[in-house]
């Protein structure tokens, strides 16, 4: 059954890449905000969610194949009940958020900051390419191999590269025990302990600054976590893993506005950055969202960023959105763009989607 879906897609790829039509590959579309909005109003949509399941999951071993078009929550809840998670905390957008979204998106959680971006959990992948071919990359290990990781670069990918099939995960065991703590002060205090915080053997799993006040996550041992909380103090919060959900899937206060949205991805000790608008800091400081007027020069924006050693993303706009993310250097697009040309040589997957060069 599952075969027949592979041929199914690649039937229609091929279809594709004969005609020249663009497809907009979609699964649950919990993140079509996000990237450049679709060039042509009369691509074909790609649906992926009929390719779902777990293909293998051996708890033991710490790793889980799941097919692209699984939704977040049933993976999720599968390793739960194994007492392990994804440690880079995917955000959803919404209940129908699948495996493949979370990995062509590209995005982590609050927990980036201790465990790792989404990238450095993919073992490998399975997916078609812009010919229709089925194809494979990586495996179930983590091992030095030679030759490139093309695995991990479908992450963040935005659909342009391929259609993904399946995913193969790295997952880690759930802390035992969580606390938040938080505790007020100003931004140039909260950046600085932040910092300071993350070069020494505690359990943060998890930083937030937002309205004046520092908020801590503390995962692991319920002895380490209880000497971390004596040691760092602050007030412990009520509802501390609403507020890290409400942080995850931009559901807390400071996310509900009108207003644009920029992600910036910075060095975490930087100084408070002055621009106009009102901010939230996570993962130490080293991202930045901006909600911001959209008479606020974007180029300001960027320039602010990059000379932060970072990029910023125009990450939410109610407005039609081109050049969403940080321009390349001519070198760096050269390489994208030979990169498009090898996986997707009729340029038909999401054309545009990430830039609008192809």
């Amino acid at each position: 059954m599952q075969q027949a879906i592979i041929d199914q897609y690649s039937a229609v790829i091929c279809a594709a890449a004969e005609n020249k039509s663009p497809l907009q590959i979609r699964a649950g579309g919990t993140k079509h905000f996000y990237g450049n909005s679709s060039f042509g109003q009369k691509d074909t949509l790609l649906d992926t969610t009929a390719y779902h399941g777990i293909i293998d999951y051996e708890p033991t071993e710490l790793v889980i194949t799941a097919c692209a078009g699984t939704r977040l929550a049933d993976l999720e809840a599968l390793l739960a009940q194994h007492g392990q998670m994804l440690a880079f905390e995917p955000p959803y957008f919404g209940a129908d958020a699948t495996l493949g979204g979370c990995i062509a998106a590209g995005l982590s959680g609050p927990r980036r900051v201790a465990a790792g971006a989404a990238r450095d959990f993919v073992l490998g992948t399975r997916l078609l390419d812009g010919k229709g071919r089925d194809l494979r990359f990586g495996g179930q290990v983590m091992k030095n191999v030679a030759g490139y990781d093309v695995s991990r670069l479908m992450v963040g990918a935005m659909g342009t590269l391929g259609v993904l099939l399946e995913v193969s995960l790295k997952v880690l065991p759930k802390s035992p025990f969580e606390i938040t703590v938080q505790m007020p002060m100003n931004e140039a205090a909260a950046i600085e302990k932040m910092n300071q915080w993350a070069s020494k053997p505690l359990p943060i799993s998890a930083t937030c600054y937002v309205d004046g006040v520092l908020f801590l996550r503390l995962s692991g041992a319920e002895s380490a976590v209880r000497a971390a909380q004596i040691k760092l103090g602050g007030e412990e919060l009520a509802g501390g893993k609403d507020f890290w959900q409400s942080v995850r899937e931009q559901s807390h206060d400071f996310f509900q506005s009108d207003k644009l949205l920029w992600r910036l991805s910075i060095k975490s000790t930087t100084a408070p950055i002055l621009l106009p608008g009102k901010q939230l800091l996570e993962w130490c400081g080293g991202l930045r969202w901006l909600l911001c007027d959209a008479s606020v020069d974007q180029e300001i924006i960027r320039k602010t960023a990059k000379n932060a050693s970072g990029h910023a993303t125009l990450f939410r706009s109610n407005a039609f959105r081109n050049a969403v993310f940080h321009p390349l250097d001519p070198a760096m697009m050269e390489i994208h763009r030979l990169l498009k040309e090898k996986f997707d040589p009729s340029g038909i997957f999401n054309p545009g989607r990430l830039y609008s060069e192809f």
